[in-house]
């Protein structure tokens, strides 16, 4: 079930489907208007803001209305009033179903929600509860509507720089962590020389391999002894 029929569900509204060409027509043209004709008109208009946009609308729907409104076959209003009991703001929220894990844990959103640690959610382990998404005010956690406490663990989470600079004891644990590392032997040091791999011709044409001289050294030594240099292909 999608979110907007699940909404209509708890409303008791039915969905009547246009099963029809005529009334797939209307539909569409009418969502042409929406996506053509207001933006064109809201262009003219000079609206670049929503809270502009939000002062326009009233006379564009009563413009619209009057030049293509027809009157109903039957003049009688069917809208039922709101009832006590229909909470909106409930209703009309984003849900969706997560599992807890044993460690009292759910994901949603690139996020881990841990539930705290309480008599109903150690006997939820394994079950589905509800994530529900505000709009305006965030997100909660509910199984069978009775609320959940929860912390939020966001993994992307970034360290901004002056949390870093504000910490007056990193100094000091950078400090011990550089004298640990210089107590370690040479070859347990990042970056000693007794760490680092020889190179090679196959990784680094024209430099010697491990363990032989280079050739052009080899040539000067002979050369200033006088000897007869050979070239070896």
């Amino acid at each position: 079930m999608t979110q907007f029929g699940r909404a209509l569900l708890a409303l008791n509204i039915d969905i009547i489907c246009a099963n029809s060409p005529q009334a797939k027509g209307r539909i569409e043209r009418t969502f042409g208007t929406l996506q053509d004709r207001m933006v064109k008109e809201l262009r003219l208009a000079g609206v670049s803001s929503m809270a502009a946009a939000n002062e326009w609308l009233p006379g564009f729907i009563t413009a619209y209305n009057a030049r293509f409104g027809r009157d109903p076959a039957n003049a009688k209003d069917l809208h039922r009033p709101l009832a006590p009991a229909d909470d909106l703001d409930e209703i009309l929220a984003w849900r969706e179903e997560r599992s807890v894990t044993r460690n009292l844990t759910l994901h949603y959103d690139r996020m881990m929600l841990l539930l705290d640690p309480t008599p109903l959610t150690r006997g939820l382990v394994r079950k589905q509860v509800e994530v529900v998404n505000y709009p305006d005010v965030g997100f909660a956690v509910q199984f069978n509507g009775t609320a959940l406490g929860f912390k939020v663990f966001d993994k992307i989470q970034t360290v901004q720089p002056g949390a870093i600079v504000d910490n007056k004891r990193l100094s000091a644990v950078l400090e011990q962590i550089k004298a640990q590392q210089a107590a370690y032997p040479a070859r347990q040091q990042r970056g000693h020389v007794a760490r680092q791999r020889p190179p090679n011709n196959l990784e680094a044409p024209g430099l010697p391999s491990k363990g032989r001289a280079p050739r052009h050294g080899a040539a000067a030594a002979v050369a200033r002894d006088g000897s007869p240099l050979y070239l070896v292909t």
